[in-house]
């Protein structure tokens, strides 16, 4: 059974006495039109972006909960995942003492993050499945560990974490349970959002840089219960998101069927592609996946990697991590991009035979 810790036990004691800072617009709120703005030290002359923005979204917050099914309440927006991430460490991490479990293969921010805030990582290798190890994890889920980071989709991997694993470590991990769901919209899945109100512990971590198209704005998502999110907010600095990356974020989300439409046109070439792929005889696995992205094993990765590059193809060369020995990995692009990289490798796999 899970450990009887609130959030407020797991949270850093310095938090609860930490007041937020507080901008002019947290003290004037009002409406804008008719108002003469002398508060804030901005420039009174009209650019567009003269004015600092909204510091708590409060227009995008209203379209993400209806997205996602939760309260406007259980929503915190940040300047990218990769700051989401690291307010979790700060709130409720004590640098060196406190621990975070991480399942490599996995996103190497957790482990970046760890080190850069003075937290031990505790790293549990997924199984060859690329699944979570559950008793392993939970022989390491002492005191003092407050985090566990669960990427699914996985990156690199691309495979769906299996639902029963997660439900057991979301009943029985004493601390945070993080999932990452930065490639949920290229699920079948419909992701652990809708389970919050069960779990306090749970913390989504979503984004619109991958199937929203929006990575230049570095709009990042932590879908939680409130008593996470208000402890987070105090920490966040005032005006973290700006007012363009709320503009654009604000229109993608007004059209939800343009973009229904590009997943639906992705997952098609992904399909598309792993066919492809398991044609080759350079290509000895093509790793499921249910993100955006495939991962293949081939029979040199440093040297394919090579090839591609020369034709004019960037992929990754993943080889490096755990159990991803000689893979690439191929992030699903246009049809057209995408029949140029069957070109290239079909070519490759000729030159092979001959």
């Amino acid at each position: 059974m899970r450990a009887a810790k609130t959030i407020a036990q797991l949270a850093r004691p310095l938090i609860h006495d930490l007041k937020p800072y507080s901008s002019a617009r947290d003290e004037y709120s009002g409406p804008g039109s008719g108002m003469v703005f002398l508060d804030a030290n901005e420039n009174p002359f009209e650019s567009g972006v003269n004015r600092y923005p909204d510091p708590h979204q409060k227009a995008l917050k209203e379209k993400v909960a209806r997205l996602r099914g939760v309260s406007v309440g259980q929503v915190l927006l940040g300047n990218g995942s990769d700051e989401v991430l690291d307010l979790l460490f700060r709130v409720f991490c004590e640098p060196y003492r406190d621990a975070v479990i991480t399942l490599p293969p996995t996103y190497g921010m957790y482990g970046v993050l760890a080190g850069i805030n003075g937290v031990r990582n505790l790293e549990i290798p997924l199984n060859g499945d690329f699944q979570p190890d559950n008793p392993a994890i939970m022989e390491q889920a002492g005191e003092g560990v407050k985090m566990l980071f669960l990427c699914s989709p996985n990156n690199p991997s691309g495979n769906a974490l299996e639902r029963e694993r997660v439900l057991e470590l979301l009943d029985t991990f004493p601390g945070l349970v993080v999932i990452d769901e930065a490639y949920i919209d290229f699920a079948e899945d419909a992701g652990y959002a809708p389970l919050l109100e069960n779990y306090p512990g749970l913390v989504v971590v979503q984004t619109l840089s991958k199937a929203y198209g929006m990575a230049g704005i570095r709009l990042g998502i932590c879908l939680a219960g409130e008593e996470v999110i208000s402890l987070l907010k105090r920490v966040k600095p005032p005006y973290n998101v700006n007012v363009l990356s709320q503009q654009r974020a604000l229109a993608a989300l007004s059209d939800p069927s343009a973009i229904a439409a590009q997943i639906r046109r992705l997952k098609g070439e992904r399909s598309r592609l792993a066919g492809a792929f398991a044609d080759l005889r350079m290509v000895e696995k093509v790793f499921p996946s249910q993100a955006n992205f495939i991962l293949a094993r081939v029979d040199d990765a440093p040297a394919r990697y090579l090839e591609l590059l020369q034709a004019g193809i960037v992929v990754r060369d993943r080889s490096s991590q755990y159990l991803c020995e000689n893979t690439l990995r191929f992030t699903v692009g246009t049809p057209e991009e995408n029949d140029r990289l069957i070109a290239v490798l079909k070519q490759m796999d000729q030159i092979q035979k001959a």
